[in-house]
């Protein structure tokens, strides 16, 4: 079996892809998928530890990320669909509602 570090790594590899995903995409429908893998690469942390441990917990929590994933997927699209249909573009710099 792999050793739990491996696991490790490969989150914070995945985390961290998504973190500059995020800081550096100006594309609404970019930025939801990049949010989507930091989301995935908690899940991986989760169930590496619900493995080391022997402990069903972690397992239990990784389902309610997906959960939580699969509500923000669908919120952020019908955002985004809001979005193209005021400003015919998904860009998130053109978008200025909420500046002053």
């Amino acid at each position: 079996m792999p050793q739990v570090s491996w696991y490790f790594s490969l989150s914070a590899v995945l985390f961290a892809i998504g973190l500059f995903g995020v800081f550096t995409r100006r594309n609404a429908i970019g930025i939801l998928m990049c949010i989507e893998l930091m989301l995935n690469a908690a899940n991986i942390n989760l169930v590496a530890f619900s493995a080391f441990r022997h402990q069903p917990a972690g397992q239990v929590f990784a389902v309610f990320v997906m959960a939580i994933a699969a509500a923000e997927a669908a919120v952020g699209l019908a955002i985004v669909v809001c979005l193209y249909r005021n400003f015919r573009s998904i860009n998130v710099d053109d978008v200025n509602l909420l500046k002053w």
